[in-house]
């Protein structure tokens, strides 16, 4: 009787546990747009746009020639709900209004000439993240999401030709701080002209910096650190190559992008005149203070040999600073 009574129980316990409602299911949305170089402007499309955009390009005859850059994108089986996206252009450097306070002994040429360098076309194909992440109220509207965020560093990182772009940013940088251009502001440390070099000089440390990844999500670190409260140390470390000092009270995250990064950064000191020679070595010690001795290099290599004209300031004015700590603090609040 007793066997019997335990055996019926056994069954209903058994019954219970494998018979379960089915799970409710989240429905997955893939954003599929791609990002694409139409002329001048970088603009988002879907597969479907992108495709109507190839055929009337192929089909008109003696057309203006322009450039066109896809990234691949995975797809998924999801629920059918359909979205439709409109095209939509990519954050652009410096799209706020340039203010008029340059020094008169410079004229109307400094204005001129950086108006002439974000219109042209070699400038806008390299689409320079250090040119974005100071000066782009788009581009900082495009950190407050992990989407939006990722379509722009695909842009960035899989367009240009890196080598041509470093040579176009430091030639462009030179020619900023010709005397016919902006070198009066320059040595007045006129904080959009200092800006507008510094982008310049950090293309190439800064392009490889923020094309990481990490190798566990395949997710680029710098969008994991705009987009993750916890991360916000990792920030930071994108703005030395603009000479923005590492605060020393930032708690650093001791992860393989803060070593990757500072790698890179590493390696770039050894162009002495580069800004990122004045704010390395303190934010290893930062790093190396919290995450263990030697965990980055905090000894910077072999000095090369500069053609630089001119060489960087040691520190970046205070409204640098200033416009910084604001930028950081409203990404988290608004």
């Amino acid at each position: 009787m007793i066997a019997a009574l335990i055996l019926a129980w056994v069954s209903a316990t058994t019954a219970t546990s494998v018979v379960r409602p089915p799970q409710p299911r989240e429905t997955l949305l893939v954003d599929t747009r791609v990002p694409v170089l139409v002329g001048d402007e970088w603009m988002i499309m879907s597969q479907e746009e992108h495709q109507r955009h190839l055929r009337k390009r192929e089909e008109s005859d003696g057309g203006e020639i322009t450039t066109t850059i896809t990234v691949e994108t995975s797809t998924a089986t999801a629920s059918p709900t359909t979205t439709t996206y409109v095209s939509s252009p990519l954050p652009s450097p410096f799209d706020t209004a340039i203010a008029s306070n340059f020094s008169s002994s410079d004229g109307d040429g400094c204005a001129d000439f950086i108006n002439d360098l974000l219109v042209n076309p070699d400038f806008k194909s390299c689409y320079a993240f250090s040119m974005l992440i100071q000066g782009s109220n788009s581009f900082f509207q495009a950190e407050k999401s992990l989407v939006s965020i990722t379509q722009v560093l695909d842009a960035t990182c899989n367009g240009p030709n890196v080598t041509f772009c470093t040579k176009y940013m430091n030639d462009a940088a030179k020619n900023l701080t010709d005397s016919s251009n902006c070198a009066t502001d320059f040595e007045l440390e006129n904080s959009l002209v200092v800006q507008v070099y510094a982008g310049l000089k950090a293309y190439q440390p800064m392009y490889s910096a923020s094309c990481l990844k990490t190798a566990d999500t395949s997710a680029y670190c710098f969008a994991n650190a705009v987009t993750n409260r916890s991360a916000l140390a990792d920030v930071y470390l994108y703005y030395l190559p603009l000479n923005i000092s590492y605060p020393n009270s930032t708690v650093p995250n001791c992860n393989e992008c803060t070593r990757s990064t500072m790698g890179i950064f590493q390696a770039a000191t050894a162009d002495r005149d580069a800004y990122i020679a004045n704010t390395y070595a303190d934010a290893a010690d930062t790093i190396n203070a919290e995450c263990g001795v030697s965990y980055v290099n905090a000894t910077l290599p072999q000095a090369r040999v500069s053609n630089a004209a001119t060489s960087v300031a040691q520190a970046p004015p205070l409204l640098l600073l200033l416009s910084f700590g604001f930028m950081v603090f409203s990404h988290w609040i608004l």
